[in-house]
């Protein structure tokens, strides 16, 4: 889809109350977006949709809706704090900004073609700090979640208390997300505040197998059943170098979009 073709959908979006750019009468805000009355409802059907596939109709998933605002200790021991972030340089000669990890040649500057322009690298945390209280310091530090899964972890044995549910079975939840994104881009498919719908399935060792595959079929059906041709869907399981350092499979249904 060309860049021309994609600002029509922005355009038609707009006009007819689906999708606004957030604080457009004081000149926007990049990267966040306000949803009209009719993509509101829009988005509400999708949320219930999910919910209603995910817990109302299964008898081994029960819903939680954590706090949006977390303490240092969850991020610290989740590894947020000392490994959500990312690898920042800037290029001296045309002043724009990279990710270090992501240059094809870490000495030549993408856009202008400078040799050995770049800045040293920075780390930059892609969490959103805030201040809670009314008194500033370390002792108030806050942050807003980056994603969802940590209120499922650390409300996990109150859960299994009150809910008298035992592995497997899971916790699912929707809600806000953060992300102190470097370079958002596309429009809403890629913002600083997002809305995530998340589940996470606690299963005994030995059976973790048989319910990955479970899953991972069970969610990409999902998006055939509510009307995205299958022919725009795959599901792509991670390589052995993408894996995080706590994963032992992990597979992205992946969109066909039409930039890649």
């Amino acid at each position: 889809m060309p860049a021309t073709d994609l600002d029509q959908i922005v355009s038609l979006c707009k006009r007819r109350g689906f999708v606004y750019q957030s604080a457009e009468i004081y000149g926007g805000f990049r990267s966040t977006y306000d949803y009209g009355p009719l993509g509101s409802l829009l988005l509400r059907n999708v949320k219930e949709a999910w919910v209603r596939s995910m817990v109302q109709q299964r008898d081994d998933v029960v819903l939680i809706d954590a706090a949006i605002l977390g303490p240092p200790q969850v991020w610290e021991a989740s590894g947020h704090l000392g490994n959500f972030s990312d690898p920042l340089v800037d290029c001296t000669n045309c002043k724009n900004r990279f990710r270090l990890d992501k240059l094809d040649d870490p000495e030549t500057c993408p856009e202008c073609g400078e040799k050995n322009s770049f800045t040293e690298a920075r780390e930059f945390n892609l969490m959103f700090k805030t201040q809670a209280g009314p008194v500033e310091g370390a002792g108030a530090d806050a942050y807003l979640r980056p994603e969802t899964a940590q209120g499922m972890f650390t409300n996990f044995g109150q859960v299994l208390q009150t809910s008298r549910k035992k592995p497997p079975f899971g916790i699912a939840q929707v809600g806000k997300s953060f992300r102190n994104e470097i370079t958002p881009q596309n429009w809403i498919f890629r913002t600083r505040e997002f809305e995530q719908m998340e589940m996470e399935f606690f299963v005994p060792p030995d059976e973790s197998d048989q319910w990955y595959e479970y899953w991972c079929n069970e969610r990409l059906n999902w998006y055939i059943e509510h009307g995205i041709p299958a022919e725009m869907v795959m599901l792509r399981p991670h390589d052995a170098d993408e894996l995080s350092h706590y994963s032992t499979g992990t597979s992205d249904v992946e969109f066909k979009f039409p930039w890649g």
